[in-house]
């Protein structure tokens, strides 16, 4: 599976560490609540509000170079959208991804 980078928020930043490191901390502060709340949606089968966590989500995704995930996520919230949770697991292995990377930085 790949691994989150910062590949394309450097090119954001065009070498700016102190943009980066906001972005950074904004990711890491944002993160575990969105998660927790996606969770939450999907245990109590509210797919709709968990397609717009999802949506969220997926441009922390996109930020830290996911290329394949982000592409997991977006089928994952349409899929949402029309009451199927299928990719859950799938996307939920992101997620764990993400928080074990977010845990190093």
């Amino acid at each position: 599976m790949e691994e989150p980078n910062f590949t394309y928020i450097s090119q954001l930043s065009g070498g700016d560490k102190v943009f980066e490191e906001k972005i950074f901390k904004v990711l890491k502060m944002e993160f575990p609540g969105e998660r927790e709340t996606y969770l939450n949606n999907i245990i109590n089968n509210n797919f709709d509000l968990a397609a717009h966590n999802v949506h969220k989500i997926k441009h922390k995704i996109s930020l830290l170079g996911l290329v394949q995930s982000y592409e997991l996520a977006s089928e994952h919230e349409i899929n949402l959208g029309e009451g199927n949770a299928g990719l859950h697991d799938n996307f939920n292995e992101v997620l764990n991804i993400l928080t074990h990377f977010f845990d190093k930085i």
